[in-house]
């Protein structure tokens, strides 16, 4: 099995980009269900982590920019590693996210082994 990354990135920009404490309330339980479906079949490798909005970006020159990216409307929302045979495999995980349906986007990298 190899690993991958799941990347949740979130919009930042668009009207639905804060849900409302009720939507937030309806997609904790799922999301709950989905990592807690991975783990049931030995295939969460670390936990998911949530992460702020504000971020930093380190350019060449020492420059620092404030926010993750100024000039995009996602950020990260969360990420954590999964185990999966293969791409397809991988992505069929990432496809079962619940909160895909309020606009986030879920990005899978597979970990490239280093020598």
């Amino acid at each position: 099995m190899n690993e991958f990354l799941l990347v949740i990135h979130r919009d930042l920009k668009s009207k639905d980009a804060s849900p409302s404490p009720e939507q937030m309330q309806q997609a904790i339980k799922p999301f709950q269900d989905w990592i807690g479906s991975i783990a049931a079949q030995n295939k969460l490798v670390n936990p998911p982590k949530r992460w702020d909005a504000d971020g930093r970006v380190v350019k060449q020159n020492n420059v620092v920019l404030n926010g993750p990216y100024a000039e995009i409307k996602e950020s990260v929302g969360g990420l954590f590693l999964i185990r999966a045979n293969d791409y397809d495999d991988a992505v069929e995980i990432a496809k079962g996210c619940p909160i895909i349906q309020w606009g986030a986007v879920v990005e899978v990298r597979m970990a490239v082994p280093t020598t």
